[in-house]
């Protein structure tokens, strides 16, 4: 299998994604779920994405969809990168099992469907704010925040570019 094949392997259909999780759950792995934008992959996602892939056997992401995007007022223009891009780049990291696309304003029918051990968000939503937390914490399972790493952020990169864009 090629680098490119492996990669797109790991970018899901809500179909095969319920296959992988039969298999997962059949082999008691311990699933983790995060989700967000990840418009411009920078330090700070490396950072969060591979904390969150440490607290379990199996890291899921889901990306919100270019569609949706649009809808959570992140700025004009965005997202910079459109949806294919940025699923292509986080399945290219080696500690990301698989990576799925939800068009809806939250993941919580996603997170419904995949039934993770270990919710996570960024630091900059607290435990009450993180959507799917109670169907997570009622079948046991956890729900963890990971703090920021602080001077990066896609508006702080964006705004960046824009400032020497003209040079």
């Amino acid at each position: 299998m090629t680098s490119q094949e492996k990669i797109k392997s790991k970018i899901l259909t809500p179909e095969l994604l319920g296959f992988k999780l039969s298999i997962w759950n059949f082999r008691d792995k311990k699933i983790v779920f995060t989700n967000g934008v990840f418009d411009i992959l920078h330090l700070g996602h490396i950072d969060y994405l591979g904390k969150t892939a440490d607290m379990g056997d199996i890291l899921i992401i889901g990306v919100n969809t270019d569609e949706s995007v649009r809808g959570l007022s992140k700025g004009p223009g965005r997202p910079i990168n459109n949806e294919e891009q940025r699923c292509h780049l986080l399945a290219s990291l080696f500690f990301v099992d698989a990576v799925i696309l939800f068009n809806e304003a939250t993941p919580l029918e996603l997170i419904r469907k995949i039934q993770p051990h270990v919710l996570v968000k960024g630091g900059d939503y607290t435990p009450d704010q993180i959507v799917g937390a109670d169907l997570v914490t009622a079948k046991g399972g956890f729900v963890h925040t990971i703090p920021l790493l602080a001077g990066y952020s896609t508006t702080l990169t964006e705004e960046r570019i824009k400032k020497y864009s003209h040079l």
